[in-house]
């Protein structure tokens, strides 16, 4: 992940509904907090079929029972709460301190409210995907952070997502992520890219989910070739 120098710009704060983090240079913009329980995100998942999400799809839903999902890059936990939702038991990983902050105490709130999904979404407290076991989760989800620069992509931003790209920037070490989660994943990585974008480490998938605005490449580690 790149360094981050704008990290100065931004505040972490105690608020009545949970911590939030403040832009400092955008002081009109709503702070951003994550929130599992409440919300367009909350409700996107409360939503979600199998059949209408391609991320779902992607991860073998469909076809594997209550997998275990490792977000390797785990960001907002949108993604993640969607799958959780639809069945799948997910840890989030996430590199950035601040984003992780974030996360954990959504998830705390998330948990004192619905004690049972305490092991249907939660924190993997690591440093890097070089501490976690082989094989020790069923799917590895991956979602890096792309390089700005696409004009309409970045006019389509929702200003929460502008503040979370302007805070933890690209991640630049995004091709070193693929080689850690096939060893990692047990039946298959998932990688989330632009349509435009390359391969992730030039590596061609061995299938696709396509939707609308983003492909989902699917990777099956050797051990599971057919």
């Amino acid at each position: 992940m790149s360094d981050t120098p704008s990290d100065s710009a931004f505040v972490l704060e105690q608020s009545a509904e949970g911590l939030q983090l403040r832009w400092l240079d955008q002081p009109k913009m709503h702070p951003l907090r994550i929130d599992f329980l409440t919300g367009k995100t909350a409700f996107r998942a409360a939503q979600a079929r199998i059949k209408d999400e391609a991320i779902a799809r992607a991860c073998g839903l469909s076809k594997l029972k209550n997998p275990s999902i490792l977000d390797a890059t785990a960001g907002l936990g949108r993604d993640a709460q969607v799958l959780a939702q639809l069945g799948a038991t997910v840890g989030l990983n996430e590199r950035h301190p601040i984003v992780k902050q974030l996360l954990a105490d959504a998830l705390t709130r998330l948990h004192q409210a619905m004690p049972e999904w305490q092991h249907r979404l939660y924190l993997v407290d690591v440093s890097s995907l070089d501490d976690i076991e082989d094989d020790s989760f069923d799917v590895v989800y991956l979602d890096p952070m792309y390089p700005k620069g696409d004009r309409k992509a970045k006019a389509a931003v929702k200003k929460d997502m502008q503040m979370f790209q302007q805070l933890v920037g690209a991640d630049e070490d995004a091709d070193e992520l693929l080689q850690p989660a096939l060893r990692i994943a047990r039946q298959r990585v998932v990688v989330k890219r632009p349509q435009h974008a390359d391969f992730l480490a030039g590596v061609s998938p061995h299938a696709q989910v396509v939707s609308k605005k983003h492909r989902f490449d699917l990777y099956f580690p050797e051990q599971h070739d057919d």
